[in-house]
């Protein structure tokens, strides 16, 4: 069984043997990104545009590098300097795009469901690079990849702990979703007012302090506190404060198994969420989620591009 939709929304709706379809097909563009020569013509005369309507370093990087490894013809789209900014609406910029044959629209947006609503209005396939608070299904994947690279298995007995701005965070929601359907052991940990009023939904162990989240935990994932997100919340904790209670540093990672990997999905708010001295230590393998994150993207284009025939 592979994975025969045209569009990828999210994590929430595939299922385990779709997620692990993807992990498998990205093992084999690794290997061709450890090569001299990192190209294939798999994707020659198609055509991907990313549609990043908020900033974006290693997402849209790596899916500009994943299309081109492949062969594509790719074209990067921002917002802020497009018809957009003349009050051109989502639907009429994605018809126009399709109306250029394109075949797949890579879509970034500050909108939770705008993907959805995207790829049900344009025969281009849709892939969410991040709606809003909702999902970021790329990331999910790379994320499970990482592990299994690693050692981790995708079963009960892992425990991944998930530190910080849960509420706003479509990272964290895609990685529960997809870890959930293996039986993964999932922990949160996270201020109140940074916590979904909800997560209960998730069924994960909300934990009450940070060596409660770190203690034993296989994966150590940290999250940025997103104060772009934060609607003139006034309750948000200062960078110090932060730190002192929910940031991640070199003695609080002893709390973790021995051979405990950290993850972040960048940016890095040094000495905030992630001391220094674990960022760049022996538990970190942050590089290699980025690394990681163009073989997968390669998996992603590569099936929807099979998928449209």
């Amino acid at each position: 069984m592979g994975y025969k939709h045209k569009d990828l929304l999210g994590t929430r709706e595939l299922s385990k043997e779709e997620i692990l379809y993807f992990l498998d097909a990205a093992k084999e563009f690794k290997r061709l990104n450890l090569q001299d020569v990192k190209k294939i013509d798999y994707l020659r005369g198609k055509t991907t545009i990313n549609a990043f309507y908020e900033n974006s370093t290693r997402t849209r990087t790596s899916f500009e590098i994943a299309a081109k490894r492949l062969g594509a013809d790719t074209v990067n789209f921002t917002s802020s300097n497009s018809s957009v900014k003349k009050g051109e609406t989502l639907v009429d910029t994605m018809n126009n795009m399709a109306a250029m044959k394109t075949d797949i629209i890579v879509l970034r947006h500050p909108s939770s469901g705008a993907a959805k609503f995207a790829a049900a209005r344009t025969e281009a396939s849709v892939v969410n690079a991040g709606d809003g608070t909702n999902e970021h299904p790329s990331q999910a994947l790379l994320d499970l990849f990482t592990m299994q690279e690693y050692g981790k298995s995708l079963d009960k007995n892992t425990t991944v702990s998930i530190i910080g701005d849960i509420a706003r965070s479509r990272v964290a929601r895609s990685d529960i979703w997809a870890m959930k359907k293996f039986g993964i052991n999932v922990k949160l940990f996270a201020p109140k007012m940074m916590m979904p009023k909800d997560a209960e939904v998730f069924e994960c162990k909300i934990c009450k302090n940070m060596q409660e989240a770190c203690e034993n935990s296989d994966v150590i994932i940290m999250l940025r506190i997103q104060l772009e997100r934060a609607d003139g919340d006034t309750a948000f904790p200062s960078s110090r404060e932060y730190s002192k209670f929910f940031g991640l540093n070199k003695d609080r990672i002893k709390l973790a198994k021995q051979d405990a990997i950290v993850f972040h999905p960048g940016p890095i708010n040094r000495g905030v969420e992630l001391n220094s001295d674990v960022a760049d230590g022996t538990h970190s393998v942050i590089l290699n989620q980025v690394e990681n994150g163009v073989a997968v993207r390669m998996a992603i284009l590569n099936t929807l591009i099979n998928n449209r025939g």
